[in-house]
Parts: structure tokens; sequence; C-alpha cells
């Protein structure tokens, strides 16, 4: 048999309370030529019980013990042979015409490479989580649109238009596996977070286009797995934002990275300080020591690794297709400032 047009890959860990949700959806689907593939990540709750007694259409890899998000979709990838790998979190439910949006926004040009989709935050209301990536210069990202409020209804709100982006959130993602096969799965290193900005500015580089396509929505219940202001996800974003721009940003990043960061750090100070942005609700749990303790560890865990990360660099910056300038001239359309990034949720 010929293998589908898409494959889905859901990592799952410990995802009893959203995989239901999430499972059903994908089988409600306007696009019928694609397939399922659950790849968990060593659950220790129902996950695996509830796959093989509910589940039985779904392909499920079963994986000893929890490899990151990286690897488990990187595992997805491998075990595909579809035109397209869409990735989904766990905690997430697709509108019908999910994939039919995606497929037909990426069809429309051989040298797209990645679709977005038009990401909701929570189960119902027009709060957005996500229409693309946006980037600052020290390498940390952040979801176009986050926080915005965006009515659902076509042709009411400002993310209804098809358009560039600079890469999508792997939260809902469609890729090329072409696109794969050039440029290299996700970075395993990453284990979780930041990875999709990495491959997203890896295949820029490469010469390979993005698009938003806003009726691909999903509903997201965000950091499901995670947890939104959790010490885990604080420093794998710290660590992986430098990981970013030591692989991927111009040199002309790394020479301004110490402006560039102390901004953004003196920005957070201050949200710190009024209780505004994500810094000032993970002191809420942790204490500003603890806060602090993520960054000094996430440094550190940069330097460890410096020489294996500016290898990577050399291998991706030797396959760059485009100039210098048409990548600095992108990174610039798709720039955030320090203080939409510091002192929002």
């Amino acid at each position: 048999m010929a293998p589908p047009a898409i494959s889905v890959v859901v990592v799952n860990y410990n995802g009893e309370d959203f995989l239901s949700d999430c499972l059903n959806a994908l089988r409600s689907q306007t696009f019928t030529d694609f397939e399922v593939i659950v790849v968990d990540n060593g659950s220790t709750d129902g996950s695996p019980d509830l796959l093989r007694d509910r589940f039985q259409w779904v392909r499920v890899i079963r994986l000893a013990e929890n490899t990151g998000f990286a690897r488990g979709n990187n595992i997805g990838f491998a075990s595909s042979a579809a035109k397209y790998v869409a990735t989904l979190n766990n905690d997430t439910i697709v509108s019908g015409g999910w994939l039919q949006a995606l497929h037909e926004a990426a069809e429309a040009d051989s040298n797209i490479g990645m679709a977005a989709s038009k990401i909701y935050l929570g189960r119902e209301g027009s709060e957005l989580d996500s229409a693309g990536m946006l980037i600052y210069p020290d390498g940390m990202s952040r979801q176009r649109g986050h926080g915005q409020i965006d009515p659902e209804v076509e042709g009411t709100g400002r993310f209804d238009r098809p358009e560039e982006v600079l890469f999508p959130s792997a939260c809902a993602a469609l890729y090329r596996r072409a696109m794969l096969d050039d440029v290299g799965f996700f970075d395993e290193d990453f284990f979780s977070y930041c990875e999709d900005s990495d491959l997203g500015l890896r295949a820029r580089l490469a010469g390979w286009k993005a698009v938003f396509a806003p009726r691909a929505v999903v509903r997201h219940l965000y950091s499901g797995t995670g947890g939104r202001y959790s010490e885990f996800k604080a420093f794998h974003i710290e660590r992986n934002h430098f990981m970013v721009l030591l692989k991927d940003m111009p040199p002309s990043y790394i020479i301004m990275f110490p402006f560039y960061a102390a901004w953004r750090y003196t920005v957070q100070l201050f949200g710190l300080l009024t209780g505004k942005g994500s810094a000032a609700r993970f002191a809420e749990g942790h204490g500003k020591s603890g806060l602090i303790s993520v960054i000094f560890r996430a440094w550190w865990a940069v330097l460890a690794g410096l020489p294996g990360i500016l290898g990577k660099r050399q291998k991706i910056w030797s396959r760059r297709r485009i100039t210098r300038k048409a990548y600095a001239d992108l990174l610039k359309r798709h720039r955030i400032s320090a203080s939409e990034m510091a002192l929002s949720d």
C-alpha cells in the first residue's frame, strides 16, 4: 500500500487526561489520507492502557523512558514514509479541517517546508496561543499573537490571512518530509522546548519557506504536560535559546548578544518587581532565588556543551542557501521586542 499523505506524530508523556480528546478530534478530520503515530515516552499513568483499549486504529511506539519531545518526535519521523509529517501536542484539540488547511497551504508551493496552525488557548474563547513564531535577537522565541483576542469566526480576526511566518510552533505544525531530509530532524540535545526554533531557523537558512494557515484551528490547553511555570520548563527554555543563538543566528547577533541579553534581563527584572510577565509568575512558585538558580544552571550547561554546539553551527552555516542579508532581513521582519517577550505571561 502507498504511504499516507500525512503522518501525525503525537508525543505522549503521562497525558492520560488529554489524550482521548486529542485523538478523537483527529479521527474527525475532513482530510482522510493520514495516519496517527503516538510515541509514548515511558508513561507511568494510564496512557498505555488507554491507547491499547480504545485507540487500536493508532500506531503506537512505546519507549521505556522519557526521551524528550525532540527525540520522541524524531522516532515518529523516522517511522513515517509520508510526504508530510505533522507534530501535535497531546494537550490539543484540533478542528475538523485542521489537516486539510495545513495540506492545502503546503501544497501551494514546493518550496514551502513548514506550515503553522492558528492555535487558541484553552477549550473555548478567543485568546490566541500562536499564529506562527517570532524571535528576539538573543535566540529567545515567542508565539506571534500570544495572548491577543482573535475571534474564531473566519473573517473577523486579525490573524485570518494566509501569510509568511518565520517558522511554526511544533505544538501543531506541518513539515515537508523533503525539508526534514534536507536539514535534519529536531536536535535531540534540546530535549524539550525551542527545538522548533532551531529546526525552523535551520530550514530558513537552507532556503525553505514557512507559511501560516489560519483555517488550521487548534485548541491548546498549554503546558499540560510540562507545567506552565515549572522549573523543568524554565531551565530548558533558558538553556535552549542560547543554543539557538549559537547555532542559528548571524555572527552580528552573537557579537551583540551581551547587550540584547542584558536588556532582556533588565526588562524581566522590571517585570519581576512589578509582578508582570513569566519571570514574575515563575518566582511566585519558586522564589527569586529559584529563578537565579535556573539562569546560572542554564548558562553553565551551555558553556559545558559549547564545543559541540559550535561544531553544529559550522555544519548548518556551510549548507546555507540564502544570503546573510536575506537572512538578517527575515529575522528583522519577524523580530519581537524585549518588552513583548518579558512582560507577557
